[in-house]
């Protein structure tokens, strides 16, 4: 299984999001500072979930992140998040 879908299915069993998309922008930082090579280095999460309404900011981003996991954030070189 890919990292593409490794974030989905850890972003739907722990927030039973709306919307979501997941979206691989590696292809944009080709040979910049954190390129692995690995094509899946860099992502944007856009994600709606009332699981996350009423939260500050920082804490819907430490929310996604123990989601995710120190595996999958592990594997990430740069994770940016659009959240509704």
């Amino acid at each position: 299984m890919g990292l593409e879908q490794q974030i989905n299915d850890a972003l739907v069993s722990a927030f039973s999001p709306t919307a979501l998309a997941v979206i691989n922008e590696s292809h944009l930082h080709a040979g910049h500072s954190g390129d692995d090579g690995s094509g899946e280095s860099h992502w944007r999460v856009e994600i709606k979930a009332p699981a996350l309404d009423g939260k500050s900011r920082v804490a819907k981003h430490r929310a996604i992140h123990a989601a995710l996991g120190a595996d999958i954030i592990g594997r990430i070189h740069a994770l940016s998040l659009q959240i509704s």
